[in-house]
């Protein structure tokens, strides 16, 4: 019977560029090390991603482990602390680049794109107040084609509507939004 390598054997193996070491770590330490995460940034797609990082850096590094000032399982939990908290720490510039890009003045933007996206604003605006003025029942149905691209047949399943119905208020939606943004759309042309 073969002996269980040890945490530093594995490591010492992640060193010789062994990957079969570090898929062992990685057996041994990856539940624990997500949930980890987990608790740090919150989202279970950002957790895992991080880490990903986290054996990334072990893989890079591995030599940089010293037994003797921690175990394998304390060093595996700080780096994903510290990846945990560069997820954060992007997540937060992300949120303020966006806040200060959106409360700068537009009437600065001299860029060529402006009166594009001034079209596209304000036609997106008004597409959503017609759907707005569309009856429950028929705004569900083009919510549901256009928002989440469900065929008619898997709006009726969805929704246990018969298919005719979902047919006729999608008919109906059409005619309505194409009425409603017909002189919409010209006026802005």
């Amino acid at each position: 019977m073969q002996k269980t390598p040890s945490d530093a054997d594995l490591v010492a193996r992640v060193v010789n560029r062994e990957a079969d070491a570090l898929g062992d770590l990685f057996d041994r330490y990856s539940r624990v090390l997500l949930a980890l995460i987990r608790r740090i940034v919150g989202g279970a797609g950002e957790a895992e991603e991080v880490l990903q990082e986290v054996f990334l850096q072990v893989w890079n590094q591995a030599e940089r482990y010293d037994s003797s000032r921690s175990s394998v399982s304390n060093w595996l939990s700080l780096i994903s602390r510290s990846r945990s908290i560069d997820c954060l720490r992007k997540a937060r510039v992300k949120e303020r680049t966006a806040q200060k890009a959106f409360e700068e003045d537009s009437r600065l933007d001299t860029s060529p794109e402006g009166p594009a996206d001034v079209f596209l604003t304000e036609r997106r605006r008004r597409i959503r107040g017609a759907l707005g003025d569309l009856p429950v029942e028929q705004k569900a149905v083009i919510e549901l084609a256009f928002f989440e691209g469900l065929t008619q047949t898997e709006i009726a399943e969805r929704t246990s509507i018969p298919l005719g119905t979902v047919k006729t208020r999608t008919l109906l939606a059409m005619k309505k939004l194409r009425k409603a943004l017909r002189d919409d759309l010209r006026e802005l042309l």
